[in-house]
């Protein structure tokens, strides 16, 4: 394990423990875009099973969205080659829309591939279902909710779903991106690029460039906005 790896490692064991993420027994979905946050995820998660107390099970599940972002084939051999269980699913959302790019929205497609990780977390006994969101994601959250909702709420790094019957669970809470792309390059994943006909023109995309601009002046921002975001559950 490089000092990289130990390091991230480390933010995830006390992200899984400030907020009670993991308990014995558990299977644990993660889903896999075929980036280098969800690849990272599912490395690090699976090696710690080794050092950690608390046993559990990982299952990598990556949706095929049809958009031609991710060869499933190679990243088929990837899970293979690393020895991870999973389980690939070919969901074209093009179809939803009849073939027409201009018509997905953000919210179309989020909506329905969170819905097919759902039922796959649960068709395969996952009670947990772990995302790659990391603290920027958070701390865009934020912002956006901040700007257009007048509130403090972020992603929750825990969240109960459906009376609890599945938990989405955030381990890179505490892991920036750009630590994550690092590792990413470290390690050698066979990473994706995304061809979504709204990426890089989203509000999102602007929050980060806000972010970027003021952390020229401070360099605590991405902590103390962390640290001033509301994390409690939400429906």
């Amino acid at each position: 394990m490089t000092k990289l790896e130990k390091y991230i490692s480390r933010k995830i064991g006390k992200a899984t423990c400030d907020f009670d993420m993991l308990e014995d027994g558990d299977r644990v979905a993660v889903g896999i875009s075929g980036g280098k946050d969800s690849l990272s995820l599912l490395k690090i998660l699976d090696q710690r099973k080794k050092i950690t107390p608390i046993k559990y099970e990982v299952l990598a599940i990556h949706l095929d969205m049809g958009y031609g972002c991710v060869k499933s084939k190679r990243l088929k051999k990837f899970f293979k080659d690393n020895g991870f269980k999973h389980v690939i699913k070919k969901i074209n959302i093009l179809d939803t829309v009849g073939g027409d790019r201009k018509k997905i929205n953000c919210f179309w497609c989020s909506w329905n591939r969170r819905k097919h990780l759902f039922q796959l977390a649960h068709k395969h006994k996952c009670k947990k279902l772990a995302l790659g969101h990391h603290k920027d994601d958070i701390i865009q959250t934020l912002l956006l909710n901040m700007f257009f909702q007048g509130n403090r709420k972020a992603m929750a790094p825990k969240q109960r779903m459906f009376g609890g019957k599945i938990c989405i669970i955030r381990p890179l809470a505490y892991v920036e991106g750009g630590e994550l792309a690092k590792f990413a390059k470290e390690s050698g994943f066979p990473l994706s690029c995304c061809k979504c006909p709204n990426a890089n023109s989203t509000n999102r995309d602007l929050m980060r460039t806000l972010i970027g601009r003021v952390e020229k002046v401070c360099k605590e921002a991405k902590t103390n906005l962390f640290n001033s975001a509301d994390l409690t559950e939400y429906d």
